[in-house]
């Protein structure tokens, strides 16, 4: 990371740098010229916005937004009403696209009361043709464009809104290119995630990730390893390691190495006190990794398995490579191996060509699995994927019918799951004082679940010894321990 030491070495008067980052860094100078002078004019430093939609891959990205942001000399502010606003962007399902388009007309609305302001638009809906004809012919107001590939290009598109007018678009159909080093602004001081890889190779027929996120690509273990020891001495407790399907990390590297691999390099790290991560594709969930898991003093007791569909005949549709048996036979094995981990899921309803039928497998198989969360979805088509094709669209009656099946079914598991810790002393990391509730301080357990106790803002970032007095559904309302406590109370319940 470069240091005002370094910023004050680079000389604009020459020709950017090719190499990255340090032509980003160029930029990054460059850009607090433009930011000088709007403060000289207005009085006050401009005001900047990050806005993100989706998933937690945008949200890492959006720190690395925000971070560039901060360099360059914007205030960050959560109100869009702002000198510079950008929206991170995510495409997976339509109602996401619709939202964007939406709140870009409230934008518009402020831009015309502050003609200076800039407004831009990245992210994974930005990888889609029609979009960028759809935001040219009716969204001219917007000043910059980009992608999913060249977001570490921030700086220098950022520098180039400054420097024309009009709307500027710089897309990437792909890439082969991890740029490190960049500046990150982290929402929280004592947790962060970790890109460990970007793309995916899965192409499943409902998903549009592999075209707007491209190829697999896994960044080496030692930038990781490096990016992750600089957080802990910056007081990160809590890391969660990244990618769209983290169990095929290291396969496009020159020295191949394997997930499981490098969880074991990242535990060895001091001062580093839990590990999260996601997503997990079922197909290549390894023995190796479960083992990890298993022995693991830090890898917090929760994995993400999205399941899609309980109906092998649909999993075949969607290209999941997995069957219904497969898939219980691989949570039998972690169970057996972890009988303590809390397993969520993401579930499709709606799938072209699913009926009742392939419905009453799904449900069944959240009976038998007895998932602690599910994250459950109507199908949304997308233009471009196999899916968007398919004969046998369902009829949106029968989609929401079913889907309210499922969802009760889902809670109900998830209820008896959450109930059965109750009683218990487990370690919260207290995450925020509770917006409703003043009095109170919420933290996350190592399977995921949500606690409120007694407690104050000092409490935040800590890791506390809490009972678990009351289940209320999904969460838990309880206080904090002595830690000398015996620990034999776990026992109880």
């Amino acid at each position: 990371m470069y240091d005002e030491l370094v910023f004050g070495q680079i000389d604009l008067e020459e020709q950017p740098p090719i190499s990255e980052p340090d032509r980003q860094y160029y930029f990054i100078k460059k850009c607090r010229q433009y930011v000088t002078e709007f403060e000289h004019l207005n009085g006050r430093l401009p005001k900047a916005c990050v806005v993100t939609f989706g998933c937690q891959m945008n949200a890492r990205d959006s720190e690395k937004l925000a971070g560039i942001l901060q360099q360059v000399g914007y205030e960050l502010t959560e109100d869009e009403n702002s000198d510079f606003v950008i929206f991170n962007t995510c495409t997976v399902r339509d109602n996401a696209n619709q939202r964007v388009y939406g709140r870009l007309g409230e934008l518009n609305g402020y831009k015309r009361r502050n003609p200076n302001m800039k407004i831009a638009l990245c992210g994974c809906m930005m990888q889609e043709p029609e979009v960028i004809e759809k935001l040219k012919k009716s969204y001219s107001f917007v000043n910059l464009i980009f992608g999913t590939h060249n977001i570490f290009k921030f700086a220098e598109l950022l520098c180039a809104t400054f420097e024309s007018e009009g709307m500027l678009i710089d897309i990437w159909k792909d890439t082969d290119k991890i740029v490190e080093d960049l500046p990150v602004e982290r929402k929280y001081p004592f947790k962060s995630g970790i890109n460990i890889m970007f793309g995916c190779n899965n192409f499943c027929s409902y998903c549009i990730v592999p075209y707007v996120r491209g190829r697999e690509r896994s960044r080496e273990p030692k930038d990781i390893i490096r990016e992750i020891e600089k957080l802990v001495a910056d007081g990160v407790v809590e890391v969660m390691l990244l990618g769209q399907n983290v169990n095929s990390y290291g396969k496009n590297l020159d020295e191949q190495v394997t997930f499981a691999e490098l969880l074991r390099e990242v535990e060895k790290i001091e001062g580093l006190k839990r590990i999260r991560f996601m997503t997990s594709h079922p197909k290549d969930l390894s023995d190796e990794l479960i083992q990890v898991m298993k022995e693991s003093k830090k890898i917090c007791r929760h994995l993400h398995l999205p399941l899609q569909s309980g109906s092998t005949r649909i999993l075949q549709q969607m290209n999941r490579r997995y069957t219904r048996e497969q898939y219980l036979e691989l949570v039998q094995r972690i169970r057996e191996e972890i009988p303590d981990i809390a397993i969520t899921t993401d579930i499709i309803v709606g799938f072209p060509g699913e009926t009742p039928e392939d419905l009453e497998q799904t449900i069944d198989m959240v009976r038998q699995v007895k998932y602690d969360n599910a994250f459950t979805f109507i199908y949304s088509k997308r233009t471009g994927t196999p899916a968007a094709s398919m004969e046998n669209q369902v009829p949106e009656t029968q989609v929401k019918e079913g889907f309210d099946r499922l969802l009760k079914v889902v809670q109900e598991t998830a209820r008896e799951q959450t109930a059965r810790h109750q009683g218990k002393i487990m370690e919260a990391l207290i995450e925020e004082v509770n917006e409703s509730s003043p009095g109170l301080v919420t933290g996350r357990l190592s399977n995921n679940t949500i606690v409120h106790i007694p407690g104050d803002e000092s409490l935040v970032g800590s890791l506390v010894q809490v009972s678990l007095d009351e289940c209320h559904g999904f969460y838990y309302l309880g206080h904090m321990v002595n830690e000398m406590q015996p620990l034999v109370d776990n026992m109880k319940g």
